[in-house]
């Protein structure tokens, strides 16, 4: 199979062609959790965090030889410099640049798993030379890179807005009831009593004066309330 054109476009710079086998990429995405334990719960409650961006890994392939010949070939260095440049600080962002990423012909925007936003920049770079000149010239390169995604919140919010969600209830705390009760009787487990005294600052269990409204947090990932 005919290996096909990569192109990356930086934000601000000179694109840079490659050639990529597009039997070869990976996608990677995940998102991150943290887990609260509840005393008297056979499971931690699983809370979620923050999504992770998006990455891409695949091979660049770089050869300087005309079909094989070595005499006079440039110094594939000279290409593989501008793909590791793609790491540097910008002086005017104060980041790396953003890139994007062609595949094959100019209109053929090769994009995430989403399509959100295209922009990636670079994250890891690892390269192999497996050609020389007889003066010891590198020739022929393969690099392996990482791009994530990187989007920015304008972009984020224009796509998935955020409204205020409504995962709280407000229950009343009866006389002659404790944190417990109150545990019990909303989530059918006393010893849950701790989300709801970390949800309204509770400091001592026992000194909630009845009459009190508490908040009712809903337990993440399929747990109720009441």
């Amino acid at each position: 199979m005919a290996l096909e054109k990569l192109t990356i476009f930086p934000e601000n710079g000179e694109p840079i062609e490659a050639r990529f086998n597009p039997e070869a990429y990976q996608l990677k995405k995940a998102v991150q959790l943290a887990e609260i334990n509840i005393p008297g719960l056979d499971w931690p409650v699983v809370q979620f965090v923050r999504g992770q961006n998006e990455s891409i890994s695949f091979e660049l392939f770089f050869d300087t030889t005309e079909h094989g010949m070595v005499e006079g070939a440039q110094d594939v260095r000279e290409l593989t410099g501008k793909v590791h440049a793609l790491m540097r600080v910008d002086g005017d962002t104060h980041a790396p640049p953003r890139c994007l990423l062609y595949w094959g012909e100019a209109d053929k925007l090769f994009s995430f798993g989403t399509t959100i936003s295209p922009w990636c920049v670079l994250e890891t770079v690892a390269e192999e030379f497996n050609l020389f000149s007889p003066s010891g010239v590198p020739l022929r390169a393969k690099q392996n890179v990482t791009f994530r995604a990187a989007w920015t919140i304008e972009e984020q919010l224009r796509e998935t807005p955020r409204h205020t969600a409504n995962r709280t209830r407000l229950r009343t705390l009866e006389r002659g009831e404790t944190l417990s009760h109150l545990a019990g009787r909303v989530y059918g487990n006393p010893g849950a009593w701790r989300l709801i005294a970390e949800a309204n600052d509770v400091e001592d269990p026992l000194a909630v004066e009845p009459g009190t409204e508490l908040e009712i947090p809903r337990a993440a990932f399929g747990g109720q309330t009441r």
